[in-house]
């Protein structure tokens, strides 16, 4: 009897800490439409649901002359409306970025989501119409992030220096250390980050282009998802400022010779963005760690049976003696 009571307690134990570690190996549970998602829908379309953008450019990208992207660029909301969501009121107000397409943050202020849904769908302008590459899922993902993580920062940025204003270095030295220095390094430098054809530290990203600093700490990149994002670490929208304060508080670990051309002057971007994989070796490095994790965590699952099953015997034989 005390075999079985023992045994009984062994197996209760185990049972608990596997439902820890499922707990812990699963994604978080999604409660209505994914913002996070949204958000890198915003970014690129085309690489969160693994669809080609239609051949040639955006329709409505003939109404505009001042910018030269072509191609799949111009089909990202990003490339039209800046990293801000501003359009021709925000960082993209002018330079080679200004398309003077309208301004979101206002829009989605005053729209409703089936508005903005119609508008997605080409309902209200029939160039606009995004219905055959994001599915009702993805739209109310967009919807989402359009309503309610659209974040209006330029008030915060001063728009010569792009230096963050009233941004709280100490406390985002302490929440970059909690969230992001494992991957990233104390210098910003730890994984390289593709940006404007070459590779750069998050230091100038940071000074660079702070609205897409912005965006991407607080929602993560495409196609590359981050261990840790600001909105899963429950970052509220001024501590994405207290982190951008940190890294431009810092030296540039990947400084060159001739610094990157500030924003109105900025070239077409060569390259997508892409994450921490810069070459076909590293991203078969990324994937086969990410196959190792999972294939460790089952390893322990399986170890775990095994053990409850010899408990069981165990004890089943302890009775009948």
């Amino acid at each position: 009897m005390r075999r079985l009571q023992f045994t009984g307690a062994i197996l209760v134990i185990l049972a608990l800490m596997m439902g820890v570690g499922a707990a812990l190996a699963a994604p978080p549970a999604q409660d209505g439409p994914n913002i996070p998602n949204g958000a890198q829908l915003f970014d690129d379309w085309s690489i969160v649901t693994g669809q080609s953008a239609p051949a040639g450019n955006q329709p409505l990208w003939a109404r505009q002359s001042t910018n030269t992207r072509s191609g799949p660029d111009t089909w990202r909301c990003v490339t039209c409306h800046g990293w801000d969501g501003m359009g021709k009121d925000g960082a993209y107000r002018s330079g080679s970025n200004y398309t003077g397409f309208p301004n979101l943050v206002s829009a989605a202020g005053t729209l409703s989501e089936a508005e903005i849904i119609a508008a997605l769908r080409g309902e209200k302008d029939a160039d606009h119409n995004f219905s055959a590459v994001l599915d009702d899922t993805s739209m109310a993902d967009l919807v989402a992030f359009l309503k309610n993580g659209l974040v209006d920062d330029t008030q915060y940025i001063n728009l010569t220096t792009l230096k963050v204003i009233d941004g709280d270095i100490g406390l985002g030295k302490e929440l970059y250390t909690q969230g992001c220095v494992s991957c990233h390094a104390e210098d910003g430098a730890g994984l390289p980050i593709r940006y404007e054809g070459r590779d750069a530290s998050l230091v100038t990203v940071a000074n660079t282009d702070p609205w897409r600093f912005l965006h991407k700490a607080r929602y993560g990149t495409p196609g590359n998802p981050m261990q840790k994002i600001g909105y899963d670490l429950g970052w509220d929208v001024q501590n994405g400022r207290d982190v951008l304060a940190y890294m431009q508080s810092l030296t540039d670990p990947r400084a060159q010779g001739t610094p990157p051309p500030a924003m109105e002057n900025r070239p077409p971007e060569a390259e997508k963005p892409t994450g921490p994989a810069t070459s076909w070796f590293s991203g078969i490095l990324t994937a086969l760690a990410a196959m190792f994790t999972t294939l460790g965590f089952n390893i322990l699952l399986f170890a775990v049976l095994i053990l409850i099953i010899f408990l069981l015997v165990w004890a089943i034989r302890g009775s009948k003696k």
